[in-house]
């Protein structure tokens, strides 16, 4: 057992077909691990029923609920509908996400209606008075152009990619930064950089799991337990402790649920 960490984490997807065989042992494990919380983010039009059912039937965890940029072809007024209606239904539903643009994959749904969808859903947490998980893929630009649009809302930007600049740019307009496994990588300049520059209270740990497992698991389905070693590389660089880290960004996430509602 190791409760050396009060673990929440910050961004999984639990619904995913990689825990099918044994999520409830997962869930077991990573409790006994000192995970206490977890949101989970929709990202399909599927996954907005699934995760709604993962944050009833299990305490610690609670839903995002949006529509990926990836599966923007699937939003329509009647799934807009669907996300009140899960949303009036469940206090665990905390925020409005995965959101945003990808323009990573050619085949991706095309820019404009990823544009369109994204904006559509920060106006959804704008009249919710939710905050969002902003998914940013080879798309700064428009990202920043879209979230200046929405002042009112704050939230996440996921699994960070982007430079210090656009980094200060997001904190300015209320965004907390996203740090994944990602930072434990030997090639990792760019989101060492970011945690060096962008000051503590506005960092947030996750997972992205069953993606993005840090060093030394890397490679292996990822879980919400291993942010120890996130915790453990954000202390270093910032020549904290991670006692330290670990309550801080503990506390970043409840002061963006308790303001962003």
């Amino acid at each position: 057992m190791n409760n050396e960490y009060i673990i929440f984490d910050t961004h999984a997807h639990y619904d995913d077909e990689a825990f099918d065989e044994d999520r409830e042992e997962v869930f077991k494990e990573i409790k006994e691990n000192g995970v206490i919380g977890i949101l989970n983010c929709a990202s399909s039009y599927k996954s907005l029923k699934t995760t709604d059912e993962l944050t009833k039937n299990n305490d610690f965890i609670y839903g995002a609920l949006g529509i990926h940029p990836e599966n923007a072809n699937e939003y329509s007024n009647e799934v807009r509908k669907e996300i009140i209606e899960f949303i009036n239904n469940n206090k665990k539903i905390l925020a409005i996400g995965e959101i945003g643009l990808d323009y990573y994959w050619d085949e991706n749904p095309p820019k404009e209606v990823q544009k369109q969808v994204f904006r559509e859903q920060m106006k959804l947490a704008s009249e919710l008075k939710l905050p969002v998980v902003i998914h940013d893929r080879d798309a700064h630009g428009d990202t920043l152009e879209i979230l200046k649009e929405f002042k009112e809302v704050k939230g996440i930007v996921h699994c960070f990619s982007g430079s210090v600049e656009f980094a200060k740019e997001c904190v300015k307009l209320g965004y907390y930064i996203g740090v994944t496994g990602v930072v434990t990588f030997k090639n990792a300049k760019k989101i060492v950089d970011v945690v060096r520059e962008i000051p503590i209270e506005k960092l947030l740990v996750e997972t992205d799991c069953p993606y993005m497992a840090p060093v030394p698991n890397r490679g292996k389905r990822n879980k919400s337990d291993y942010i120890r070693h996130i915790i453990e590389q954000i202390a270093e660089i910032k020549e904290l402790t991670p006692k330290e880290v670990n309550t801080v960004v503990n506390d970043n996430f409840n002061n963006l649920i308790r303001n962003g509602k």
